[in-house]
């Protein structure tokens, strides 16, 4: 049986991007390297109890959301993004095209991140790693996505960025939702979801963070696919 024409152009941008963004020194230093030296300081350092965690979910924050949002804003601005729409690309095509390739970005870097952490002694319960990361992926991917659609290329910098900083700091990443002021808010948000998935011990922790991230992405994809401007 062969594939859809639909599926064909979504695999090929996949290819395509990833390319792109493993030729690129800056997507490697972001994705690899600053990663795995964040954990070896905060293994060494100890201010937190579970340093893989707070690394894994960083990793995720940066390389699904902010690079995405960063880097689509600014093919918008450069006018690459309406060279795309002169080819059978639809805006869903583009997105899943895009997500596809940043969330592997994403998930092989969590892998690497993963397997420095397990080197170094650091604890972790795995299989909730394997099952919750890749739904945390896709749901910061399609916010990233969204977010370079609806703000110019300049405001997605610096929100983009923003963002970043206070979901570590507030979103229940750095600390647990459950030892925070307003807990019971922050522990929905994609960020504290996916750091309580990583830590969790049981069924029902991981999912919970599977059933909320996977909530996330939905809305995401939505507004992404409503909201998106090729310029």
């Amino acid at each position: 049986m062969s594939a859809s024409p639909a599926r064909v152009r979504r695999l090929a941008l996949a290819r395509w991007e990833s390319g792109l963004m493993y030729r690129n020194g800056e997507q490697i230093l972001l994705a690899f390297v600053i990663p795995v030296v964040l954990l070896i300081a905060l293994q060494w350092w100890r201010p937190t109890d579970d340093p893989l965690a707070v690394v894994l979910t960083a990793s995720i924050i940066a390389t699904a959301f902010t690079s995405l949002a960063i880097s689509i804003g600014f093919e918008r601005r450069s006018g690459a993004l309406r060279f795309l729409a002169t080819t059978p690309l639809t805006r869903s095509d583009l997105l899943v095209g895009k997500c596809l390739a940043q969330g592997g970005l994403a998930l092989l870097s969590s892998l690497v991140v993963l397997g420095v952490g397990v080197a170094l002694g650091a604890q972790l319960p795995f299989w909730p790693s394997v099952v919750v990361l890749p739904f945390g992926a896709v749901a910061f991917a399609a916010w990233g996505f969204w977010l370079a659609g609806a703000f110019r290329a300049e405001a997605v910098l610096a929100l983009a960025n923003a963002l970043f900083i206070l979901l570590l700091i507030f979103g229940g990443v750095v600390v647990a939702a459950d030892q925070m002021p307003g807990g019971v808010i922050v522990q929905w948000l994609p960020s504290a979801l996916l750091a309580d998935g990583l830590r969790a011990a049981d069924a029902t922790g991981v999912l919970i963070a599977v059933g909320g991230l996977t909530l996330w992405a939905v809305v995401g994809v939505f507004l992404a696919r409503r909201n998106f401007r090729w310029d």
